[in-house]
C-alpha cells in the first residue's frame, strides 16, 4: 500500500527541502553500505496480494472499506481503488517447508476473509485485471479514502498537464479474426487500480543485491508468460498481460513531448545492470522529482554517527513513487535494518497453489542465475531482457523469447529444457525439501506441458461462452464466475477446463 499521508498542498520550498533531505538519505545510505551493518541471516521470503472485490453478479464492488471492517484484521489494507484490497504475509524462512506452510497460511487467510466479505455483500477475487471493470470505474469518487491516494493522483495530473491516453492494441482470441483495441483517456488513475499483483519479497546481503537485482530482471520475461493472468479490460481482449501495459501507461508523469525528449517513465524496467544497490536508489534521485514531497524531523547523519538506525524516510517515501517492476527495498525490523529485493511482475492468481508455484519457481531459478559462473545477465544485453518483458506480456506461451546459447525460444521450450533443473537445483541450494521443490515445480511444469495460464483459460473459457450465444459482457461475468469456483476449489490453472 505505501507509507499512509496526510493531505495537503506543496510550495514550491517542500520541494527543494525534499530534494536536499533525499539527498542527506543517500549518502547515509551510502555510509551504511560501506560500512556492512545491515541483518544478513538465513534468507527469508514475503508476500503480498492484492485482490478484487466483487457483488454477486461478479461486478466491482466499490466496498472495500466495509469489506476490511468485516474482515478485522491488519493483514488486510486498502489499495487504490475501492474495490481493492491487499494482504500482507509475514515474511519467514525459505528452506524446509516453509513454503508449503506459506500456502496454507494463504489459503486459511482468504477463506477466512471470503466468507466474512460474503456477510457485506461481496467477494474475493484474486485475478490479475478484473475482467468485468469498466470505463464507469476510473471516476475520482471511486478512489479508495487513504489521503495517500488522492494525493498521487493530483501530483502525477499535475506533472503531467493533461489527460492520460490509454493505448493498447490486442491479440487474437482463438478462432477470431478481428484485433481488440483499446484507445481511451482518463482524468484520474483509477486505471492503475485494474492492475493487481503479487509482490514477492527476498532479504538480501548488500554485496549480493546486484546479483539478485540483475537475475529477477533477466527473469522477468519467463515470470509473465508463464504467469499471465489479465487478458481482459473494458470489455476488450488485450495483452496475454494487459497489466504490463496498463500499469505503464496510467501512471506515465510524461506528456508526448517529454516522451520524445527521452524522459524516462515512472514505471520503469530500467536501462542498465547495476553493481550495486546504491545505482538504484541514485537512478531515483537522479532521475524522478518528488511526488510527495513530505520531510520529516529525523536528522540520519547524526542518528547513522550515534550508532542508531535511521529511517531515512524520504529516501524511502521516494522509492515507494518510482514504480520499478524489480524495486529495491530499504527497511526497518526489530531495531535492524535490511535490504529486500521486491520482484512485481506477476499477475495475482489464479489459484494459491499457482501462485505459490510462481514464488517457488521465482526463487529457485533466481538462486541458480546468482551462484552461476557465468552469469545469464553478462551474456545477454539489458534490452533484450526488457524485449522479453513485453514480448511475454503481449503474447504469453506464444512469445518468442531471446536467452543466451539459445537464440530465440518459446517459453515452453525454454522453461522446460533449461530453467526448471535450475529452479530445482536453487531451492535446493535453499535448503528447501524435495516434496516442496517437487509440489510446486511440478505445477510450474504441468502449466508449461500445456501451455495454459490464467490468461490463457480465462481467453478460451471467453470464446466458448460468446460461441454458445452470450455476449460479451454475459461471457466475461460467467467467465469470472466459473474462476472464482475454480479458485476456491484450489487445482492448479492448467488443470481447469473450460
Amino acid at each position: 500500500m505505501g507509507q499512509d499521508v496526510e493531505l495537503r498542498k506543496f510550495t514550491r520550498q517542500d520541494r527543494l527541502r525534499f530534494r536536499l533531505k533525499a539527498q542527506e538519505c543517500l549518502d547515509v545510505l551510502a555510509s551504511m553500505l560501506s560500512h556492512g551493518h545491515f541483518e544478513v541471516g538465513e534468507p527469508k521470503i514475503g508476500m503480498e496480494i492484492e485482490l478484487n472485490l466483487v457483488d454477486e453478479a461478479m461486478q466491482p464492488a466499490m466496498a472495500n472499506a466495509e469489506v476490511l471492517e468485516a474482515i478485522a484484521d491488519p493483514d488486510f489494507q486498502t489499495e487504490l481503488g475501492q474495490f481493492n484490497i491487499e494482504i500482507n504475509l509475514a515474511p519467514r524462512p525459505l528452506q524446509g517447508d516453509h513454503i508449503r506452510e506459506l500456502e496454507r497460511d494463504v489459503r486459511k487467510s482468504l477463506n477466512s476473509a471470503d466468507e466474512r466479505a460474503r456477510s457485506v455483500g461481496s467477494r474475493l477475487a484474486m485475478v490479475g485485471m478484473l475482467p468485468t471493470l469498466t470505463e464507469q470505474q476510473f471516476e475520482h469518487k471511486w478512489i479508495s479514502a487513504n489521503a495517500r491516494y488522492d494525493l498521487i493522483n493530483q501530483q502525477i495530473f499535475a506533472a503531467r498537464g493533461e489527460d492520460i491516453e490509454l493505448n493498447i492494441g490486442g491479440v487474437r482470441l482463438p478462432g477470431s479474426r478481428e484485433v481488440e483495441s483499446l484507445c481511451t483517456t482518463s482524468d484520474t488513475i483509477m486505471p492503475e487500480a485494474a492492475c493487481t499483483s503479487v509482490q514477492l519479497h527476498l532479504q538480501v546481503a548488500p554485496e549480493s543485491f546486484a546479483a539478485h537485482w540483475n537475475a529477477a530482471q533477466a527473469l522477468a520475461g519467463v515470470q509473465v508468460a508463464l504467469a499471465a493472468n489479465s487478458p481482459f479490460f473494458a470489455g476488450r481482449a488485450l495483452w496475454h498481460e494487459t497489466r504490463i501495459p496498463m500499469f505503464e501507461q496510467a501512471t506515465d508523469t510524461r506528456p508526448p513531448e517529454l516522451k520524445n525528449q527521452g524522459v524516462r517513465p515512472r514505471v520503469w524496467f530500467g536501462e542498465r545492470w547495476i553493481t550495486s544497490i546504491f545505482d538504484l536508489f541514485e537512478e531515483n534521485s537522479r532521475y524522478f522529482p518528488a511526488l510527495l514531497p513530505i520531510c520529516n524531523d529525523e536528522d540520519p547523519r547524526a542518528m547513522f554517527e550515534r550508532g542508531e538506525v535511521p529511517s531515512l524516510a524520504e529516501l524511502k517515501l521516494h522509492n515507494g513513487t518510482v514504480y520499478r517492476w524489480n524495486r529495491p527495498i530499504y527497511d526497518i525490523a526489530n531495531g535492524r535494518y535490511h535490504l529486500r529485493l521486491e520482484n512485481r511482475v506477476l499477475s495475482a492468481g489464479p489459484s494459491v497453489i499457482d501462485t505459490l508455484a510462481d514464488a517457488a519457481f521465482y526463487y529457485g531459478t533466481l538462486r541458480s542465475f546468482v551462484d552461476a559462473d557465468r552469469p545469464v545477465w553478462t551474456q545477454m544485453s539489458f534490452d533484450a531482457a526488457l524485449e522479453n518483458l513485453h514480448s511475454a506480456a503481449r503474447s504469453g506461451f506464444s512469445a518468442r523469447l531471446y536467452w543466451p546459447e539459445v537464440g530465440w525460444v518459446s517459453p515452453q521450450e525454454l522453461v522446460l529444457r533449461r530453467l526448471l533443473p535450475m529452479a530445482h537445483a536453487g531451492l535446493e541450494a535453499c535448503g528447501v525439501s524435495a516434496a516442496v521443490r517437487d509440489r510446486y515445480l511440478g505445477v510450474i511444469e504441468g502449466r508449461a506441458l500445456r501451455q495454459l495460464s490464467g490468461s490463457g483459460w480465462q481467453r478460451e473459457a471467453v470464446v466458448a461462452r460468446e460461441r454458445a450465444g452470450d455476449s460479451r459482457e454475459q461471457a466475461l461475468a460467467g467467465m469470472l464466475a466459473d474462476y472464482l469456483v475454480n479458485m476456491h476449489h484450489g487445482d492448479p490453472v492448467h488443470t481447469w477446463s473450460w
